[in-house]
């Protein structure tokens, strides 16, 4: 029989291999996903965090912010092309995401996430823009018009996180928000995660639609799990609701024009908790139910988004016609 320090020290030896192992599993599995999903824009340094833009067509400023788990990838499967033949559209990974490093995490909020993306857009050139946002982008933009009310023409926001909710977020954000979680959990997901998982997470977000054919090879889903991305996905998600409460004191001072979409079959971020109390608070916001449509209303009638963001510029004095 071993004596305790000889046992104790071959306990501690497994343990290192065994986590040696599932990093090394965890980094083939980055760049099986990486490879054939790089940048499609520029890598703009800003302040020693590297921000991910896809800019793309003329005219008047867009903005694009994506939601959570995502990427801006998602814009390109069917919407910044046709909008880009009227507007310059300017397309950012949301820190963490995509190829936009993480914020500190004490510095994580939508409004430090807002704060960042308009540095990188002041190099970009971009002016009083109009930002358009999905879910969790969509707080990302109320948080812009907060920071810059003088300096934003219009919000185009889809199925878009607004106000805070009852109830709070699923356990593993949890766990993966926490520092043990992140160390101990996230690793052991990256690395054995099932693709198929990431099949089931889409069709739940894009339910009752069906998942557009090719969506997931597309948007590169397994971007999501890669160790950085889950950690700060999990601590933004985690740190939302204080942060949305504090938010929405502000909404009625923005008086920008906003044109709000959103599904009625919308169960991840519910219509009537969300879009319908902020078509109340901000002055000049107009709200579109969308019947029998789900969380990802881009994607259900891409047209229905396009002609808002017409809209919006037309509400904004920003565009003609």
């Amino acid at each position: 029989m071993l004596s305790p320090l000889p046992l104790a020290l071959l306990t501690v030896a497994l343990l290192a291999a065994g986590v040696f192992v599932v990093d090394r599993l965890a980094d083939l599995r980055e760049a099986r996903a990486e490879a054939g999903h790089g940048p499609l824009g520029r890598l703009i340094e800003i302040d020693g965090t590297v921000v991910h833009a896809l800019v793309r067509g003329e005219g008047p400023d867009l903005v694009l912010l994506h939601g959570a788990s995502g990427n801006l990838r998602d814009f390109t499967y069917q919407l910044v092309a046709p909008l880009s033949r009227d507007f310059r559209v300017i397309a950012f990974d949301r820190p963490g995401l995509g190829w936009t490093e993480p914020l500190p995490r004490q510095s994580e909020t939508p409004r430090d996430q807002a704060r960042l993306l308009q540095r990188a857009a002041d190099r970009l050139g971009v002016s009083n823009p109009i930002v358009l946002g999905h879910s969790y982008g969509g707080v990302v933009s109320l948080a812009w018009a907060l920071e810059r009310p003088e300096e934003t023409a219009a919000l185009v926001l889809l199925g878009s996180v607004s106000n805070p909710w009852p109830g709070g977020i699923d356990l593993l954000y949890r766990v993966n928000a926490s520092a043990p979680g992140g160390t101990l959990v996230v690793p052991l997901l990256t690395a054995f995660a099932p693709m198929g998982r990431i099949d089931t997470a889409l069709e739940a977000i894009f339910a009752p639609q069906a998942v557009p054919a090719g969506y997931g090879a597309h948007v590169g889903a397994g971007l999501t799990l890669r160790r950085d991305s889950l950690r700060a996905n999990a601590r933004q998600l985690a740190t939302l609701k204080p942060e949305v409460t504090r938010m929405s004191h502000g909404y009625p001072g923005l008086e920008m024009p906003a044109e709000l979409l959103h599904g009625e079959a919308d169960t991840i971020v519910p219509l009537e908790v969300h879009s319908e109390p902020l078509s109340r608070q901000m002055p000049q916001a107009r709200l579109t139910r969308m019947p029998g449509v789900g969380h990802m209303p881009h994607h259900a009638d891409p047209q229905a988004v396009i002609d808002a963001v017409h809209r919006a510029a037309r509400r904004a004095g920003v565009k003609d016609g």
